[in-house]
């Protein structure tokens, strides 16, 4: 298998991103995990609005990912306490974490500590240690601000920026600097896929690529106004917004899917069971299609010089 052989970071949020870390677990250390941290809902958003942090919900999933369903950790992690008292709804996952982010000295030293008790040796990382929230424009220039608000979007914004705007973390430029293939996606484009793009060193960084970047549709359209664009429309919009386009291939489902911007490659992704799910063992055959294809570009390339 060539990706064994490969540094690989994978970009996103959401159960998304969780579940592309799940499939590529046998890859230990060489994987890197950066996740979005602008969630501003369910129990998450209930401990932002008790004091700044940043979104621990999406961190917790993609670490929970990251270890046996059975073991006593996940399960502890996954815990959500029922009711409707102060307790109710709230993940125990998320609470150890927002209370590991008050008394360690960062929050990466916290997301380290939560590494070592669940044993996983992938590196999973936030797009920033800085609390922020998205913020999104209508074309006559009216925003709106907070990850849910944006959810609600009737149209597409013609904007959407970070507010405040933050930096990375060096792990996470070193990271993708390193890379010979990058991920993003699947999941919601504009709430899990685009804010991490929206930190200025993470596209600088990916500006500067020397690894192969490939986005990874989702198999069934999405319930936002991005699914009423083209591939291409979607890929422009991400240009306008971040200053660069650093997409070199698609993997799809759907066999109708274009471009004249990238390489496209369709496959068969979907689960057997779970029609929305991409099924691990066709994202890997995919993944692998992706990497023979882009080394074989590159063979050429090198011999035609």
């Amino acid at each position: 298998m060539q990706l064994k052989k490969l540094n690989i970071v994978a970009i996103g949020g959401g159960h998304g991103l969780g579940r592309v870390l799940s499939t590529l677990s046998f890859m230990g250390h060489k994987l890197t995990g950066i996740v979005t941290t602008t969630d501003n809902g369910g129990s998450t958003g209930r401990l932002r609005k008790r004091s700044s942090t940043i979104a621990w919900g999406d961190l917790r999933n993609c670490l929970t990912e990251l270890v046996d369903d059975n073991s006593i950790g996940s399960q502890l992690f996954n815990f959500r306490f029922d009711g409707n008292d102060e307790l109710g709804g709230h993940n125990l996952g998320n609470l150890i974490l927002y209370g590991l982010g008050k008394v360690q000295s960062s929050p990466m030293d916290s997301i380290k500590l939560v590494r070592r008790i669940l044993r996983v040796k992938t590196q999973v990382l936030p797009m920033s240690e800085t609390p922020t929230d998205l913020m999104a424009f209508y074309p006559e220039g009216r925003c709106r601000l907070g990850e849910l608000s944006v959810d609600e979007m009737p149209i597409m914004p013609t904007d959407l920026m970070l507010a405040p705007l933050v930096k990375s973390v060096t792990p996470c430029i070193e990271a993708i600097a390193n890379a010979d293939l990058i991920i993003l996606g699947p999941g919601s484009f504009l709430t899990s896929i685009v804010p991490p793009l929206l930190v200025r060193d993470i596209a600088k960084a990916l500006d500067k690529r020397k690894g192969h970047c490939v986005f990874i549709d989702n198999i069934v359209a999405e319930q936002s106004p991005a699914a009423k664009l083209t591939l291409d429309e979607r890929l422009s919009w991400i240009e306008h917004n971040i200053g660069c386009l650093p997409i070199d291939s698609v993997i799809c489902q759907d066999e109708r899917i274009h471009s004249d911007k990238v390489n496209v490659i369709c496959q068969d992704l979907a689960h057997n069971k779970v029609a929305h799910h991409h099924d691990n063992e066709k994202l890997i055959h995919a993944l692998e299609t992706c990497v023979k294809q882009f080394t074989s570009a590159a063979k050429i390339e090198t011999a035609s010089k």
